[in-house]
C-alpha cells in the first residue's frame, strides 16, 4: 500500500543517513574506492595473462585472446614448474605450523589471564618482547645453531614458524579468555571438572571466534612467509610457495614461460583469498571479540 511518509518515519530516515557525516567521509570513500579499483584492475590482468601466451602479454593484448585460452598454463605451471611441490610443502608447513601453534599458546594464554601467580607479567612481557624482535636479527644465530646440530628440512622450518607465532597468538587470546565470566569455571568445578578438562570443554570452545581468526592470521603468514625459507629451504623438495615463484621467475630467462608464471601465481593466491572471501564475517568476529565481556 502506497502512501506519504509519516513524520516519524521521515525522523528516522534522516536519522539513519546523515548527509553531513557522510560527506565529510566523502575523501575517505574515494581513496578506498580508487584503491578497491586499482587492485582488481590489477588482479583481473593477471588473471588474464594466466590464460594467454608470452607475446600477448608483451604485445600488450592479454584481454583480447587472440589464440584462445591457454589453460595448459595450470597444467605446466602445476607439474613442470614445480608448484605441486611448493604448494604441498607450504601447506603441510602452514597446517602444522597453525595446529600446534594452537595447542601451546591457547592454554598459555588462559593461563596467563586466568591465574595470578609469580612470574605472570614478566612471562607477558617476554611475549611481547620476542614479537618485537625483527627476524633478521636472530636468522644467523639460528642458522648457527641449527647447523651445528644438522637440523635441516622441513622439520626446521616447522619448528621455527611454531616459535615465532607463539608469542604473537599467546598475547592475542590474552583478552578473550579474560573477557569470559568466572561463572564457567565455578560451575565446572562444581560439577567436578579439572582445570585442564574444564579449559578444553569450556572455555576453549568459546572463544572459538578468535582461535578461528588468529588461525587464518598464522595460516596466511606462514604461507607468505618468504626470508627464512629462503634461507633454509634450499632444496626444491622443502621450497614453500614463495621461494618457488622465485625459482619460477628466474628460470623465466631460460623458458620464456610468462604464462605459466601468472598462473603460478594465481595458484599459490588461491588459498588465502579464498580464506578471506569465506571467512571474512569470522576474521571480523575475532577481532573485535576480546572487547566484550562476558
Amino acid at each position: 500500500m502506497r502512501g506519504k511518509m509519516s513524520n516519524k518515519e521521515r525522523v528516522k530516515f534522516k536519522e539513519k543517513i546523515n548527509w553531513k557525516k557522510e560527506a565529510a567521509l566523502l575523501p575517505g570513500y574515494l581513496i578506498l574506492t580508487i584503491w578497491v579499483l586499482f587492485t582488481a584492475v590489477f588482479l583481473i590482468w593477471i588473471l588474464a595473462a594466466s590464460f594467454s601466451t608470452a607475446n600477448e602479454i608483451f604485445s600488450g593484448s592479454v584481454f583480447k585472446f587472440e589464440t584462445g585460452l591457454h589453460f595448459e598454463n595450470y597444467v605446466n605451471a602445476w607439474n613442470s614448474n614445480n608448484v605441486s611441490k611448493f604448494f604441498g610443502n607450504s601447506l603441510l608447513y602452514s597446517l602444522t605450523t597453525c595446529a600446534a601453534v594452537i595447542l601451546i599458546a591457547a592454554p598459555a594464554a588462559y593461563v596467563l589471564s586466568r591465574f595470578t601467580f609469580f612470574g605472570n607479567k614478566s612471562i607477558r612481557m617476554s611475549l611481547v618482547l620476542a614479537m618485537s624482535i625483527p627476524e633478521v636479527m636472530i636468522i644467523m644465530p639460528i642458522y648457527s645453531i641449527t647447523a651445528s646440530f644438522h637440523i635441516r628440512g622441513r622439520i626446521l622450518l616447522i619448528i621455527l614458524y611454531i616459535l615465532i607465532r607463539v608469542p604473537f597468538t599467546t598475547i592475542y587470546l590474552l583478552n578473550f579468555f579474560a573477557s569470559l565470566s568466572k561463572s564457567y569455571e565455578e560451575a565446572a568445578a562444581i560439577d567436578g571438572c579439572t582445570p585442564a578438562r574444564a579449559f578444553w570443554k569450556i572455555m576453549f570452545p568459546l572463544v572459538q571466534p578468535a582461535i578461528v581468526t588468529v588461525t587464518i592470521f598464522n595460516f596466511m603468514s606462514v604461507w607468505n612467509e618468504f626470508f627464512m625459507a629462503l634461507i633454509f629451504a634450499s632444496s626444491t623438495d622443502t621450497m614453500p610457495v614463495g621461494v618457488g615463484l622465485l625459482q619460477i621467475v628466474n628460470s623465466m630467462k631460460y623458458t620464456g614461460n610468462w604464462g605459466g608464471l601468472f598462473a603460478a601465481v594465481i595458484i599459490v593466491f588461491l588459498p588465502t583469498f579464498l580464506l578471506y572471501i569465506f571467512l571474512s564475517e569470522k576474521i571480523i568476529a575475532g577481532v573485535t571479540g576480546g572487547g566484550v565481556k562476558g
